[in-house]
């Protein structure tokens, strides 16, 4: 359904750095730089047939976080999950809401982990059995 999501960025290097470590756990590489025709840097991870992307608003004012979304990355093990998290934590993402592990609801048995990046998006990780 979804093609691509792009987040905005108010320090892109800081950005490159703790996704390039975040996707990197992932399996997702370098990404594709771009500097578009007024002069914004962006920055996109493509892996598994996705695309994510972070920008320097084109508007010029600053990029904020959406009250109210989640960006959701699939794992493949409550192992990667874990990793995903602590990584994240690790360069500058802040750890949000229940720590990671196993959650039981009407949705089923799922591992999650929540993280805010240094920009402020709420990113979730997320692995089903």
């Amino acid at each position: 359904m979804l093609n691509h999501v792009m987040l905005g960025s108010n320090d892109i290097e800081r950005s490159k750095r703790f996704y390039d470590a975040v996707l990197g756990v992932l399996g997702a590489g370098e990404p594709m730089r771009n500097v578009n025709a007024t002069g914004q840097t962006r920055l996109f991870y493509r892996h598994d047939g996705s695309t994510f992307g972070l920008s320097e608003p084109i508007d010029g004012q600053p990029a904020t976080a959406s009250n109210g979304f989640t960006l959701g990355f699939k794992c493949n093990s409550p192992e990667q999950l874990k990793q995903f998290h602590d990584t994240a934590v690790a360069h500058g993402g802040i750890s949000i809401e229940d720590p990671p592990g196993l959650r039981e609801g009407k949705m089923g048995s799922m591992y999650l982990a929540y993280v805010r990046d240094p920009d402020g998006h709420k990113l979730c990780a997320l692995y089903r059995p």
